[in-house]
């Protein structure tokens, strides 16, 4: 048989890491109360949803996460958008919300390894130049963990200070 007729294997390059993540999800939060600092060990919870869409012919996808109600009153609304980058094989991560109105974070950079997002980058939050790290894990067809995590100390530690666990909702299955 000739080779120039044997199709090669895909690679797997990490392109459809987050196609899990298209359709709604209802989202728990579990989040510190001062992010910013160190030493903060009080946390709140609250529920929200999350719409997310693929784009881009999958290098890409969006989301719209809305939380209706939170702790001692007030919503929030934030946009994610992720863009992979098939060169490099990595993927960016953009977050805006009506927290920080105006305000488009810097991309945390990173791909997948072993079923494991990690996603970092440099940030200034209120003034304070940290480093941002995310972590997608516990991922199936029907759930995901996010983590978020700052380190004040060029990341000789990190301190973890968002989890989402979200679920999809059964009109989106």
């Amino acid at each position: 048989m000739s080779t120039d007729t044997i199709e090669a294997e895909p690679i797997a390059d990490g392109r459809h890491d987050f196609d899990f993540f298209a359709g709604t999800w209802h989202v728990h939060h579990r989040r510190v109360t001062d992010a910013l600092d160190p030493d903060c060990d009080e946390w709140i919870e609250f529920e929200g949803t999350d719409e997310v869409r693929l784009i881009l012919n999958g290098l890409g996808n969006c989301d719209t996460l809305r939380v209706p109600e939170l702790p001692g009153g007030g919503s929030i609304e934030g946009f994610t958008l992720r863009l992979f980058e098939p060169e490099t094989g990595l993927w960016r991560i953009w977050w805006a919300s009506t927290g920080r109105p105006g305000v488009l974070d810097e991309p945390v950079v990173g791909r997948f390894v072993d079923g494991v997002g990690t996603f970092e980058c440099r940030d200034v939050v209120n003034g304070v130049e940290l480093l941002v790290r995310y972590v997608w894990s516990d991922i199936t067809q029907d759930s995901a963990r996010w983590r978020q995590f700052f380190s004040f100390d060029e990341g000789a530690s990190w301190h973890l200070n968002w989890i989402m666990t979200s679920t999809r909702t059964a009109a989106s299955a």
